[in-house]
This record gives structure tokens, sequence and C-alpha cells, in this order.
């Protein structure tokens, strides 16, 4: 069961939203090797913005996250790409429906 999880905004700097839709698409298989990130999505919430979800069991399988790759990806990138640096919002899971 999924216990905590990562909710972060991302907005693109104009001329930019194609290749932050790329990088996300392409973060999938990094998202893919993570043992501890058994869920993660990439999401389009509007033209520039962008938003990335995912849950973790624990707390160790977060902190595994926001020191592996796709973070260290996006923040290599994040002035380049991004108008403002991504919001990073530590969240709770309630509850949850995922495939067995």
């Amino acid at each position: 069961m999924v216990k905590v999880a990562l909710l972060v905004r991302l907005e693109a700097k104009p001329g930019k939203e194609a290749v932050v839709a790329s990088f996300l698409e392409s973060a999938l298989t990094l998202a893919n090797q993570e043992a501890t990130t058994p869920v993660w999505f990439a999401l389009r919430l509007g033209p520039s913005t962008f938003g990335i979800f995912d849950a973790f069991a624990d707390e160790a399988g977060r902190s595994a996250h926001l020191a592996g790759p796709i973070a260290a990806a996006l923040m290599a990138n994040a002035a380049e790409l991004l108008s403002q640096p991504p919001q990073i919002e530590q969240v709770e899971v309630l509850a949850a429906k995922l495939p067995h």
C-alpha cells in the first residue's frame, strides 16, 4: 500500500512546452527502474503547466526517489525549461485504488 507521495507542479517557459512534455515522457523509463516507486504519473495540466504525481510505500522510498535520477535530471534542466522552480509538495496518501 502506498502511504506517501509527491505532487510536483512544473510551469514551462514560453516555447519550451514540447520539450518539457518530451522530458516527462522520457522519464517513464527511469521511473520503471525505481523499485521503490510503484506509482508514477507525468501530467499535462494546461498548455504550459505540467505535473508529476508519484507515490511510495514509505518515507524511505520517497527519499530515494528525491535523490534519484529523475529528480537530478529535472533540477539540472529546470533553469532552461521552467519559468519558475518546480513546486514540490510532500503529501500523505489517505486512500488509493491500484491494480493488483
